[in-house]
Parts: C-alpha cells; sequence; structure tokens
C-alpha cells in the first residue's frame, strides 16, 4: 500500500529530476524505446524508483557519487535485494555514464532489454 507520504515524494522527485534522469528520460519516455513504457520516480513498496518498465520488470536507477559511499551502499544492496523479491531486475548507471556515454547506456538497455538488432532504432540509425 502506498501512503500519502510516497506519492507526495514522488511527485516532488519528478518534478525535481536530476539532469541525468532528463536526459535518459527524454529518450525512453512516450514508448520511444522499442515502445515500452516506462514510469518515472515510481512507488514500489516503501522505495521510489527512478524508472520501471512494469511489462518487463525492468527499473534503471541512476546512481551518483553518493551511492559509492558504504551506508549508501548497504542500503542499494537492501533496496536491490527487496526489488529483486518483487521480480524487478535492477539496473544501475553512474551519472557519468549518462553524461559521457549516452549511446553505451542506450546499447547497454537495448542488451538487457533483449532488442535484436534486426529492431530499428525509433531515433533512426546507431541514434540514441
Amino acid at each position: 500500500m502506498i501512503d500519502i507520504n510516497e506519492i507526495e515524494k514522488s511527485r516532488y522527485l519528478r518534478k525535481n529530476m536530476t539532469i541525468q534522469e532528463r536526459k535518459l528520460w527524454n529518450i525512453i519516455r512516450n514508448r520511444q524505446f522499442f515502445n515500452y513504457r516506462f514510469r518515472r520516480q515510481f512507488p514500489i513498496g516503501s522505495y521510489i524508483v527512478d524508472f520501471v518498465c512494469r511489462e518487463k520488470k525492468i527499473i534503471i536507477e541512476i546512481d551518483g557519487g553518493q551511492h559509492n559511499e558504504k551506508n549508501n551502499i548497504n542500503y542499494d544492496i537492501k533496496r536491490s535485494e527487496y526489488l529483486a523479491l518483487e521480480g524487478f531486475k535492477v539496473v544501475r548507471f553512474w551519472n557519468n555514464d549518462i553524461d559521457n556515454n549516452i549511446d553505451g547506456v542506450y546499447e547497454k538497455l537495448k542488451e538487457i532489454f533483449e532488442i535484436t538488432p534486426s529492431q530499428p532504432s525509433p531515433f533512426g540509425e546507431g541514434a540514441a
């Protein structure tokens, strides 16, 4: 069950996405990524995930440097374990992956979503 605080927090996070979240969202929103639907800043249990494709049960998280600190590493492990028990696969990208290698992120997502080479990119040949 989702409580009001989670809904409010989710709304706040959607309105205040990071630059990297916005950059990825512009690629995957409106079924632009091979017609998959994504939700952003979506509550699952007591957690709010950055992006989720419920059809494929894949969660995409974009992490800043604070996720490399010991207490946050432990939190992320616990969080990912919970989400896995709920049937989700959690995929993580660092902010600098989004900033410096968005094409690589796009290719990795194609691999994770098992997009075959014969399926054309919604952005044109080789575009991301």
